[in-house]
């Protein structure tokens, strides 16, 4: 088969094309390289529906921004993601500061961000009691919300794959040939032809772009860290609460999260590694010292996981989306970094239209398609009553398997068997929480493992925690 577009990367940036693109008669196929979808860059970013005050007046970056933070509402409802329009706050602790917080708040209103209003010390201590007293004032955007990226990515890879499209994994891309009509992309998984490219692949997508002679764009990686804290800290604050930015990014962060707990970081490190996603005693100790300047109740005495993730940094410092010089039939959706996430229905939308442009016009809309996606069970948030009547039609959903998370054996049953759904432990974890809570899966871990061989047909000893080369039992013993 030659597919109409293959969108190579299956991160937010890519699920949510693909989504968009199903929307049309178009034969479309997800490549994506790991084992599971928001593998990269979308597991392990801040989950911030940022306002769109900090990106330059002008730039892709901001005009994505502040579209992408509109539409989002409505899209997690058609998906049925959780998101949270909480709000945020640059906070200064200076005279020096306060200034940049005025320079942002004149860039928001260029930007058209609404709901934009600078406070002062007394009422940011009204809104946030625990913030550090320290704190002379700050930039309050009230459009800014929460939500968690692996969830969105996730809900709009099983709407995109009801719509028609296919998504292939541990299919890294070695190769892409250009044949005139169509491109052969040697993957490992398998020639794949397509007569259009999506090249929506992260961290590598100025390597697959050189695959075919477009050396237009470079990445930096930036590698950031982070911890998460237990529910117990989850009130501390209701904003997300930002540091005066600086050339580096958008400092360390405190936020709750859409599922009740703390989040805390990212540092910023420039690597040279695109595959290491270590934490180092230096970069959390950052992320401590600066958070108890901010907030100073939060300890990291109640974090439950550390983790870090890389962003890839255009060297240009915008979003790279258009039609590839070197190749017309080439559109690369790069160097999606903050604000990337807020973005993505709005750069999803963009980008499709930049292949129509590419194609010569919009393609025959897909009579069939819908944009929602039915809710998944979540067991936890269900009265007594609407538990009993569950259980009482299947006694799966009675089988507590996560005991911190209140996840049962019907919930995971169903995650794998939905489309595109999990093949190894942490597939399960992003997509139920079995295994996010304070014991972080040492209680629950083994009954996951059973119910994926079960359900995939598999031995214990083939089941993975996140695909190849992370087997978690490797024989049996006597």
């Amino acid at each position: 088969m030659t597919y109409d577009v293959a969108v190579i990367g299956a991160g937010v940036t890519g699920a949510m094309t693909a989504r968009y693109l199903s929307a049309y008669r178009l034969k479309t196929i997800m490549i994506e390289k790991l084992n599971d979808v928001a593998m990269g860059t979308t597991k392990a970013n801040s989950a911030i529906v940022h306002a769109g005050f900090d990106a330059k007046p002008g730039t892709l970056k901001a005009k994505l921004n502040v579209k992408g933070t509109a539409m989002m509402p409505q899209t997690c409802r058609d998906l049925n993601v959780p998101y949270k329009n909480n709000g945020s706050l640059v906070v200064a602790f200076s005279d020096e500061e306060m200034k940049t917080v005025r320079e942002l708040y004149d860039r928001g209103i260029a930007n058209s961000v609404q709901n934009l209003t600078i406070i002062g010390q007394e009422e940011l201590r009204k809104i946030e009691p625990n913030i550090s007293p320290e704190a002379v004032g700050a930039l309050r955007a009230a459009s800014a919300g929460i939500v968690c990226p692996y969830e969105l990515t996730i809900a709009s890879t099983e709407n995109a794959i009801a719509n028609g499209v296919e998504l292939i994994r541990n299919a890294g891309v070695e190769s892409i040939e250009d044949l005139g009509e169509e491109f052969v992309l040697h993957t490992a998984a398998g020639e794949v032809h397509a007569k259009y490219i999506v090249n929506a692949a992260g961290c590598f997508a100025d390597q697959i772009a050189r695959m075919l002679g477009d050396d237009s764009f470079e990445l930096v990686m930036r590698a950031g860290e982070y911890y998460v804290l237990d529910r117990c800290e989850g009130g501390t604050v209701h904003h997300t609460i930002f540091e005066t930015p600086t050339k580096m990014g958008k400092g360390i962060l405190v936020t709750p999260t859409v599922d009740g707990n703390l989040l805390i970081g990212p540092t910023a490190a420039t690597v040279t590694d695109r595959d290491d996603l270590a934490t180092t005693e230096e970069g959390l100790a950052k992320v401590r010292a600066h958070t108890s300047k901010n907030v100073p109740r939060v300890t990291v005495r109640n974090a439950i996981t550390s983790f870090s993730g890389l962003r890839a940094h255009p060297t240009s410092d915008d979003f790279i989306i258009d039609i590839s010089k070197a190749n017309p039939r080439l559109v690369n959706a790069a160097g999606i970094e903050s604000p990337g996430l807020s973005s993505a229905p709005a750069i999803a939308e963009y980008t499709a239209w930049k292949l129509f442009e590419a194609m010569g016009g919009e393609p025959e809309k897909n009579p069939d398609f819908t944009p929602l996606r039915k809710a998944p069970v979540r067991f936890r948030h269900m009265s007594a009553e609407e538990r009993a009547e569950l259980v009482k039609k299947d006694p799966a959903y009675g089988r507590i398997i996560c005991r911190c998370e209140t996840v049962t054996e019907g919930e995971i049953r169903d995650a794998i068997r939905a489309p595109g759904g999990a093949r190894d432990v942490d597939g399960v974890k992003r997509r139920t929480r079995a295994g996010m809570g304070r014991c972080q899966g040492g209680f629950c871990g083994s009954k996951v493992v059973e119910i994926l061989a079960r359900e995939l047909g598999k031995e214990l000893n083939e089941i993975t925690k996140f695909g190849d080369g992370s087997v978690i039992l490797y024989e049996k013993t006597k």
